[in-house]
């Protein structure tokens, strides 16, 4: 039984309150920030109650954009990682959860080694493997479109290996009722184990959008034209190099716009998230 103290409670509600301001300090500043004018976040000290060019400073990036990406409005390059970070998170859980349920349920030769195969591939993260995938990307035409952007980040040895883990708790004796009415493979993975793997999909679903939406050295290399830029390399080129000024408030509210999908995915999926990350569910 654990014994309520007054003191206790206060002391855990302030460090929690504290940590949260810790938190959420860089967030304020930089929203302040994308709601003033120039001379306003130039000019010691740095303002912390919000500006009146709010509305002013989040049309410009959605609209126009910096003149350092040739004015591509922010709207585009959101809709570049909002393309790219859906078709790896899609792309990576339909094939992760097939691959899982061939070596779950499926008995062909050399099973295992393809599973430890897959498994290896842990080791190889996608900095060591970069240049011989670009060059493949490069001779199958996959540069500056969406499918060079996702294609190539779309094989996740991670999802299979939980996808595998969960499969394997499935109990022997719903297999064989399945199999006793009449269930085929097909109607088995879809009326069966992917209901079952709701909660493991939604959990993944939310780790791998975020992941694909915070790719930068990928894109980096894949994309040469403005208009296929992403959203977090479209805020590293919008800083002005040498002595040219960098229009701060633009940055800042295009930083404030990125962080708003991966929030909202997050907010809509996150009972699901939390039951996938701690539960069981069969």
């Amino acid at each position: 039984m654990v014994e309520r103290r007054g003191w206790l409670t206060i002391f855990s509600h302030v460090s929690l309150v504290l940590c949260i301001a810790v938190l959420a300090l860089p967030i304020y500043v930089t929203f302040v920030a994308s709601t003033t004018t120039m001379d306003e976040i130039v000019s010691p000290p740095l303002p912390l109650i919000p500006g009146g060019q709010l509305f002013e400073n989040y049309r410009e990036a959605l609209n126009r954009g910096v003149t350092q990406l040739a004015s591509v409005p922010v709207a585009l390059m959101m809709w570049n990682s909002l393309v790219m970070a859906l078709s790896i998170a899609v792309g990576k859980i339909a094939i992760s959860i097939l691959s899982a349920y061939a070596i779950v349920y499926f008995r062909f030769p050399f099973r295992m080694l393809c599973f430890w195969t897959i498994f290896v591939t842990l080791m190889l993260p996608v900095e060591v493997r970069i240049l011989p995938t670009f060059e493949v990307a490069a001779d199958l035409g996959l540069l500056n479109n969406y499918a060079g952007l996702s294609v190539p980040l779309i094989a996740s040895a991670t999802a299979t290996f939980l996808f595998r883990q969960f499969f394997l708790t499935v109990p022997d004796e719903l297999v064989e009722a399945a199999r006793t009415d009449g269930a085929g493979p097909l109607r088995f993975f879809w009326d069966i184990l992917l209901p079952l793997s709701r909660t493991n999909i939604a959990a993944l679903f939310v780790i791998l959008f975020i992941f694909g939406w915070n790719q930068y050295l990928w894109p980096l290399l894949i994309t040469t034209e403005a208009e296929m830029t992403t959203i977090v390399i479209g805020i590293n080129q919008m800083i002005a190099p040498g002595e040219d000024q960098t229009n701060w408030p633009v940055v800042m509210a295009t930083t404030m716009l990125a962080m708003l999908p991966p929030i909202l995915v997050v907010v809509c999926m996150q009972r699901l998230f939390v039951k996938g990350l701690v539960e069981t569910e069969k």
